[in-house]
């Protein structure tokens, strides 16, 4: 039996048994992460060299955008890194820096899907006083908060899942350093701070959800009303992309977490949590940029540029 003072790694899941497995799961998250990091960095430079999209529906996707290039940058490297020298450790100061760095951008990303909502309720329920309602500085003002509450809500998650005495081993059954891992290795059963924690995560999440379902049902009440078929599809398509983020974002963290533990297994566990920690950051660029004229003419702008220039 070993105490949190004792441990100095984690072993982490492997991704595979063999080593033609191993060099698979690689490649696969090798073209995950470049699809996500291509994507994303042309969305981010679109819309910083494209003077056209300063506005605040394109402003929280460029946050949007930076918030899945730090999620993807915390937990493929290191997987990857495993999976190619065959390896299973992870230091514990690793671990704790990985743990927070997840949370963070996972909230972070969650909290702007919210106000990325909101932007579309003014939008469409709201034009005339879209400009009062979502100005520069209100914009700047509500990514702030996102990015501000994501450390706050990380941290209080990091420090208190690592001031826990762990005495299971130090074997978590995930690729990547996660809550629900690391308190099975701890010695109490009950914890009073992480069920405090818990009900204000599922507070604040709940919240959050039930605000996006209100404002759709809204939105939605109002595209319908709209009497041009030209209308109705501008609106529909700055509202389905954010809808789809949102919803895969949703269903598969929720399933991952929330299923019985009775039909935990890793062949199961695997797929998910790679299906709610992995895949968003490399599809959000696609979803975002099939409907949006806007955002592909200045991606192919920006592109048709840089292959001139080169």
């Amino acid at each position: 039996m070993a105490n949190s003072s004792s441990i100095s790694h984690f072993l982490l899941l492997a991704l595979a048994d063999t080593r033609q497995l191993q060099l698979l799961h690689f490649c696969l998250l090798l073209a995950i992460s470049l699809a996500a990091l291509l994507g994303n960095g042309l969305i981010i430079s679109a819309v910083a060299c494209g003077h056209h999209l300063h506005t605040p529906m394109f402003f929280f996707l460029l946050n949007l955008a930076l918030s899945d290039l730090g999620s993807i940058c915390t937990t493929v490297p290191k997987a990857m890194h495993n999976s190619l020298w065959d390896t299973r450790t992870i230091s514990y100061k690793g671990c704790a820096t990985q743990l927070f760095c997840f949370i963070f951008f996972f909230s972070v990303e969650f909290f702007l899907l919210t106000i990325m909502c909101y932007d579309r309720y003014v939008s469409i329920c709201k034009p005339l006083h879209y400009g009062t309602l979502l100005g520069s500085r209100a914009c700047a003002h509500m990514a702030a908060a996102a990015w501000d509450s994501g450390f706050l809500y990380s941290l209080l998650h990091t420090a208190n899942t690592f001031s826990l005495p762990l005495c299971h081993g130090n074997v978590l059954g995930e690729f990547f350093c996660e809550i629900p891992q690391i308190l099975k290795l701890s010695c109490s059963h009950s914890n009073t701070r992480e069920l405090w924690l818990l009900a204000v995560s599922v507070c604040l999440g709940l919240g959050c959800f039930v605000f996006i379902v209100f404002s759709y049902a809204q939105i939605f009440r109002a595209v319908l009303r709209i009497p041009s078929e030209q209308g109705r599809h501008k609106a529909f398509s700055t509202c389905l992309p954010h809808l789809a983020v949102v919803s895969m974002l949703v269903s598969t963290a929720i399933f991952a977490h929330l299923k019985p533990p009775s039909n935990s297994s890793p062949s199961l566990d695997l797929p998910l949590s790679v299906l709610y920690s992995v895949v968003p950051p490399a599809l959000n660029p696609l979803i975002y940029s099939l409907r949006n004229q806007e955002l592909k003419a200045a991606v192919c702008t920006l592109m048709t540029e840089w292959f001139w220039k080169h």
